[in-house]
């Protein structure tokens, strides 16, 4: 792996937690190697020209993890050889399971407020223009699960003496849940692999 470093390369293999151990998700409290997570607005629009207003909703926050974890062969165990680790900072994810869907309303007026034990466990700024009547706030969050099968498209980098999976030049890291193939996607890796499956470019 050394050998490969600043290569484009697809590493496909199982999800397993990095050097510190697994990771909490913000919000639904889920173990696992990396969670991300936003929050939007749904509200009705400002009547315009004559135009009724409408329902829609807008981001107002947003999170993702950036602990590292690592990629492993299937039927390998992690850190008994064979671990490739994953810089996940400003990766695109697609294929996380999401753990979490909450929707709260508004207060409103003479009737208690609907608790909301989520927004103290948002991670950074609510931020946004508030237009229009705010009608309900939504939380999502997504998971990428311990032994779940995986996708990394990016260069190797290395660190300490340890390969690293790390985002191209100008570009950004690729982690896709499942083994890349799109016609096979939610399907497992094949048990049988012995070796953390490389390939050249992502």
């Amino acid at each position: 792996m050394a050998t490969r470093a600043g290569e484009p390369i697809t590493a496909t293999g199982i999800a397993v937690p990095g050097p510190d151990g697994l990771v909490e998700s913000r919000l639904a409290r889920t173990d696992c190697v990396w969670h991300g997570h936003e929050v939007l607005r749904h509200y009705w629009s400002l009547p315009q020209n004559g135009v009724e207003r409408e329902r829609v909703c807008d981001p107002i926050a947003d999170h993702a993890s950036a602990e590292l974890f690592g990629i492993v062969a299937p039927g390998r165990r992690a850190w008994k050889g064979g671990t490739v680790l994953v810089d996940p900072e400003g990766a695109e994810l697609s294929g996380a399971d999401m753990c979490l869907q909450r929707v709260v309303g508004r207060p409103q007026q003479g009737v208690p407020a609907p608790a909301d034990d989520l927004l103290p466990r948002v991670k950074g700024r609510i931020s946004g223009i508030f237009r229009g009547e705010t009608i309900e706030f939504e939380y999502r969050e997504w998971v990428i699960r311990p032994g779940a099968p995986i996708a990394v498209h990016g260069v190797v980098e290395m660190r300490d003496g340890r390969p690293v999976i790390v985002p191209p030049p100008g570009g950004r890291l690729r982690v896709e849940r499942g083994d890349g193939d799109d016609s096979e996607a939610s399907g497992p890796v094949p048990k049988g692999a012995g070796a953390l499956l490389l390939g050249g470019g992502a």
